[in-house]
């Protein structure tokens, strides 16, 4: 019976240790797997949103349907811009308010993408308005149209702003 019971006290108390070692060992290893699996599907994740953005856009904007405009400062310009304003075929499509970090990204000669959407093929009436100050400090407002000329497949306008006029560039 002491045999029974030093048994009992002695070897149980180390096997059931030895067992909690053992799923300690398996818990740190399975973990580890869930851990791997769940970046896994963190990164499949990622590449199924960005094929869906793709497809989105191809569906919202067509290439034969879309427009893109760009806005840009010619090199030199001084004055500040405050907002740009265009209307396509009458209905106001892009409302922009400049912030100076952007004003000095177009001062540098950067190229700013204000507008995409779908048009139908022909000719499109497209007025753009520009508000600003001057160098010396007055108020600008200027307004000027431009036809859009639409075929079947993608089309670009780049309007190149100065403080006396604006440039289409219908590519």
């Amino acid at each position: 019976m002491l045999k029974t019971f030093i048994v009992t006290v002695l070897v149980i108390p180390m096997l059931l240790m030895s067992v909690a070692a053992h799923a300690d060992e398996v818990s740190k290893s399975q973990i580890k797997g869930l851990d791997e699996q769940v970046q896994d599907i963190k990164t499949d994740v990622l590449g199924i949103a960005v094929a869906l953005n793709q497809l989105e856009e191809k569906l919202l904007y067509p290439s034969n349907t879309e427009v893109s405009v760009f806005v840009s400062l010619a090199k030199g310009e001084a004055f500040r811009l405050d907002s740009v304003k265009i209307r396509l075929g009458g209905k106001p499509v892009a409302n922009h308010l400049y912030t100076f970090q952007e004003l000095e990204a177009l001062r540098k000669g950067g190229v700013q993408r204000i507008y995409t959407g779908n048009i139908r093929t022909g000719e499109h009436d497209m007025t753009v308005t520009l508000i600003g100050k001057s160098k010396g400090g007055a108020d600008l407002r200027r307004t000027q149209t431009f036809k859009v000329h639409k075929e079947v497949g993608p089309k670009i306008v780049e309007i190149t702003l100065t403080q006396q006029s604006m440039t289409f560039k219908d590519w």
